[in-house]
């Protein structure tokens, strides 16, 4: 093979340089990002609701980047097993690991214990999982729903790094600011008298009916839509009873 001549590597040497020149130029331009943010909200927003002889969870089916659709239909509301309900909505990366690793987990204690984990139990566990990674937490709003050993429906929802709560109800996700004062209203009764106290004594506590629980979660999504870019497209509500584990699906709207 022929040498290249002094003319041609010259030339291809002005070449490179201008190149470079223009690459250099372009990336001084640039600014430089001081940090390191391996985070993105995924949106979607979910919510669980504990009856008196069932719970709920409830999450819309949209996934987005931005302003970016990335999916119409991805579940953030799961069936794990042993009528345990499970969502951890946020960073869709670090939801699904949280998923993934507790369903691993359950099996374990299935193999070890040769029986099924309580709702109680679940909610301790969860905690371990979530304070294990407090350093670089995983970046999500995590709900469980269930039944207790009463046969009562119970939810507990967690901070990223593992502190929870029983409660009756609880929204996150983005649009978890405008669904929640709804559910504190209709479903804990706050700000609401009793009509025949002339509006000096609250009104009793109950449980809501399960046909009034759908009805209210379908409402609060269908309204979530109108004011929240992040959700919509579907709703899928898991519900748990006595008798076992169901699944709804509602359509939201698409644009």
């Amino acid at each position: 093979m022929p040498l290249p001549s002094s003319s041609s590597t010259s030339f291809l040497m002005s070449v490179t340089s201008a190149v470079s020149s223009d690459y250099n130029s372009g990336v001084s331009n640039v600014p430089i990002e001081h940090q390191f943010n391996p985070y993105s909200d995924n949106g979607g927003t979910v919510l669980g609701i504990a009856g008196e002889d069932f719970a709920i969870l409830a999450g819309d089916t949209r996934h987005t980047t931005g302003y970016s659709i990335n999916s119409r239909y991805e579940p953030k509301v799961f069936s794990v097993g042993d009528e345990l309900l499970i969502t951890a909505n946020g960073f869709a990366a670090d939801g699904d690991a949280l998923v993934k690793r507790f369903r691993n987990q359950l099996k374990w204690y299935h193999f070890d214990h040769k029986k099924n984990l309580t709702i109680k139990s679940a909610a301790r566990f969860i905690q371990h999982l979530l304070y294990g990674k407090r350093f670089f937490p995983y970046y999500v709003h995590t709900i469980i729903a269930g039944l207790d050993e009463e046969g009562k429906g119970a939810v507990y929802s967690f901070d990223p790094v593992g502190s929870y709560e029983r409660e009756q109800c609880r929204a996150g996700g983005g649009a978890a600011s405008l669904i929640m004062p709804f559910l504190d209203n209709q479903v804990n009764f706050k700000n609401q008298m009793d009509p025949d106290s002339n509006g000096t004594e609250k009104k009793e506590l109950k449980y809501l009916k399960l046909d009034e629980v759908i009805s209210l979660v379908r409402d609060a999504f269908s309204s979530a839509t109108e004011r929240h870019i992040n959700v919509g497209d579907g709703l899928e509500i898991l519900i748990v009873t006595k008798d076992g584990v169901r699944t709804e699906y509602y359509p939201l709207k698409r644009d």
